[in-house]
Order: structure tokens, then sequence, then C-alpha cells
């Protein structure tokens, strides 16, 4: 897989960022589908700067949009196969942000939707630096079963919609329960009457989050 590259944000306050938001977003959609979350961040993370890579191949269902890698269905074993293969490209883009912006890893969040969420969930507990935070939205945990993997347990946010039609709530309960069994600090929100997507109450815990675990 190639290196990615995607819309960036420079801190609001103007200054130096002391602090990195990296967002993944979902499989159809790309880089500029979630930086608007980072615009709406901004106020109360005046110092953040944020960065939305696209994905690294075309959407094999949508060719206007991106992937992380192929998703057919919620086959376990696809699944493991394609975080394992797009884990690499991410950590090269995470590595270059914080050298260009001169950010250490325990000043890094990252911030995943849907297919952008299972690979932060693989992704970040398997990097040696422990990143300050993992907010997910609705996604899933892939490959439970190779958590002897993790080097590092970041604290992590889930939130999910109940009404979600394409990866279930449960997906997320299970996902939080794996996390907390392995000693992660996970914290999980069911959203009533959400289906696949972000809703404002979401974006508010993500955002408390965020300025928690950066301090």
């Amino acid at each position: 897989m190639t290196d990615i590259d995607g819309p960036r944000l420079a801190p609001a306050g103007g200054g130096m960022a002391t602090s990195l938001v990296v967002f993944l977003h979902g499989y159809g959609a790309d880089g500029n589908d979630l930086i608007d979350i980072g615009r709406y961040w901004a106020p109360l993370l005046p110092d953040t700067a944020f960065a939305s890579p696209h994905g690294p191949a075309p959407c094999d269902e949508s060719p206007a949009g991106r992937q992380w890698f192929p998703l057919s269905g919620m086959d376990p074993h696809r699944l493991r196969e394609g975080v394992l293969a797009a884990a690499p490209v991410v950590d090269r883009f995470i590595d270059a942000e914080m050298e260009r912006t001169g950010v250490e890893a325990s000043n890094v969040v990252l911030v995943g939707f849907s297919q952008g969420t299972m690979l932060a969930l693989h992704a970040a507990p398997r990097r040696p630096e422990p990143l300050a935070g993992v907010v997910g939205y609705s996604g899933l945990l892939p490959g439970p079963e190779h958590m002897a993997e993790v080097v590092s347990r970041p604290p992590v946010l889930l939130v999910h919609g109940a009404d979600d039609p394409l990866v279930p709530p449960l997906a997320t309960q299970a996902a939080a329960e794996i996390l907390k069994r392995d000693g992660f600090d996970v914290s999980a929100h069911i959203r009533p009457g959400l289906q696949h997507g972000v809703d404002e109450e979401g974006l508010r815990l993500g955002s408390a989050f965020v300025a928690r675990v950066l301090g």
C-alpha cells in the first residue's frame, strides 16, 4: 500500500501544535468526511493540529470514495487481514505527522469512524509508544483473540448508534468488555435513535474525552 495524505487543520490558536488528532474515515468516504469534526473541536483544543488522511485505495463499492482495506461483510478473518495490511500505512502517517508538528506520541489521539474505528483499535495498542487516547465511532474490535499482541493501552472512548443497521451496537459493547478485561480504561456509550453516524452528543463526548486525555 502507498503512503497517504489528506486535509489538515493548523491549531486554531495560531501557535505551534502541542497535540495532534488524526482521523480515520469510514469505508467509501475520504479524509474530507471527518476533518469537519476537527473544526468543531478546535475552539476547545486551540493548540491541537488535526489531520484526516484519505484511505490508500479507491473503495471497491464506491470508487469516488476510499477504503483502508477491502470490506466484504463482517468476516472476522477478512477484517483481521485488512487491519494487518493497513496498519503500517497509518503508522507511517502518524509518525510523519508527529515529526512534522513536533508532537510526541503521548499527545496524539487517534479517532476512527466505522472501518476507521476497526483500524484505530487495531493499530493504536500495537504502537510501542502509547498514544494519548483512541475515539471509536460506530465500529468494532477486529481480532479480539489476538490481544496478546498489545504493547500499549491508551484510554478508549467508544460511541455507537443504538439503531445502527450496518455495524451492530453489540459490537461496541463487546469491544468495551474485551478491552476492559485486558486492562484498558474504556468508556462506551450507545446513543438512542442513532443509526450509522455521529450525533451532537457523540461529538460532545468525543471533544470532552480528547480534552481530558490531552490534559
